[in-house]
């Protein structure tokens, strides 16, 4: 199965986080699973950390691509369709990252892996 991370779920997994749903686990941890990582989501992690939000095991410019790589996990670009579908969203999500992260479930008819519910309020798929 094909599906999209939110960001707290690529950390939780990094983390092993005890939070991740057994279902959620199973799918990312599946070697017939292509997990993709929004640029929007390594964005949010790079400035997370940059201002002291995020604390990493490592510099976020080693640390990313090395989960990445480490984890199978590949990345999803913005592209100018995901970045103008956010316009037609509605207003249930306030975060922009989340925003677009919907955006690109929707033009890629993905699913979605988050705990997050008001993400479920829109018109995509969630896994949790």
């Amino acid at each position: 199965m094909k599906a999209l991370l939110d960001t707290h779920t690529f950390l939780w997994w990094d983390l092993d986080d005890p939070h991740i749903s057994a279902l959620a686990g199973e799918l990312i941890g599946s070697d017939d699973s292509e997990i993709l990582v929004s640029t929007a989501s390594l964005w949010e992690i790079a400035i997370k950390a940059s201002r002291r939000r995020l604390e990493l095991p490592g510099p976020v410019e080693r640390y990313v691509p090395a989960r990445l790589a480490t984890y199978r996990f590949k990345p999803l670009p913005v592209t100018v369709e995901h970045a103008l579908r956010v316009a037609a969203l509605p207003p249930i999500h306030g975060d922009p990252f989340d925003r677009l992260l919907v955006a690109q479930a929707q033009v890629e008819g993905l699913p979605i892996i988050t705990a997050d519910p008001a993400i479920g309020r829109y018109d995509v798929d969630v896994i949790w």
